[in-house]
């Protein structure tokens, strides 16, 4: 997968699309009420693509003249930097260990939008994903963006997406039509909910287009 693929690009005028740019401006308007400047994007499982979700996501904020940093916080499975074609040598575990955060960011070729790669993984991600210099990671980050959005692992799977949610401003939940049951929605839902993070609603992949669902 290249970024050519992504459907905010490939087909910025198919429903899809659009349904990204209705999620943009419903962002738009819940920051009205308290400011957004981060968001997690996680899911129940590894069935549901939430990172090509974030990449698309990223787009269209970015198209809208926002400056968006796309985060690989999935220090499992990151994907992030083959889905934009970027070298994966160095990323998040270097600006963890101080390194200049200006120099670890990488253009996309979309005006805006730059990605911060995972670079190494570490040996437990959830303890480098819970300390003060990833809390401390996130405000620098927001400085220098108006949206940072975190691609992380599924919410399930693990305990890092709970973390990170409950340090970033909010959280979005990926499903899949034909793939997520109600009763993972529901559970991961209740983990988000559990670690304090603003769940701000949910992101519905491949649904029926007259629904006015998007699809991938």
């Amino acid at each position: 997968m290249t970024i050519h693929t992504l459907i905010t690009l490939s087909r910025p005028q198919s429903p899809a699309a659009e349904a990204y740019r209705t999620l943009r401006a419903n962002l738009h308007f819940a920051a009205l009420d308290a400011p957004l400047r981060s968001l997690v994007i996680t899911s129940p499982s590894s069935q549901e693509d939430k990172t090509t979700a974030a990449a698309n996501l990223g787009v269209v904020l970015a198209q809208a003249e926002k400056r968006v940093i796309l985060v690989d916080a999935d220090l499992r499975q990151p994907r992030l930097h083959a889905l934009f074609g970027l070298d994966n040598a160095a990323g998040l575990l270097d600006a963890l260990s101080d390194a200049q955060i200006q120099h670890l960011l990488q253009p996309t070729g979309v005006s805006g939008l730059s990605v911060l790669t995972s670079g190494k993984l570490p040996v437990v991600p959830s303890d480098a994903l819970s300390s003060g210099r990833m809390t401390r990671l996130i405000r620098q980050l927001e400085t220098l963006a108006d949206m940072v959005i975190f691609d992380t692992p599924p919410a399930l799977s693990v305990s890092d997406a709970a973390l990170l949610a409950s340090q970033a401003g909010a959280a979005l939940l990926v499903i899949e039509a034909g793939k997520t049951r109600r009763e993972q929605a529901q559970a991961a839902k209740d983990v988000l909910e559990r670690a304090r993070a603003r769940l701000l609603g949910a992101i519905m992949l491949n649904a029926p287009v007259d629904r006015g669902a998007n699809s991938q």
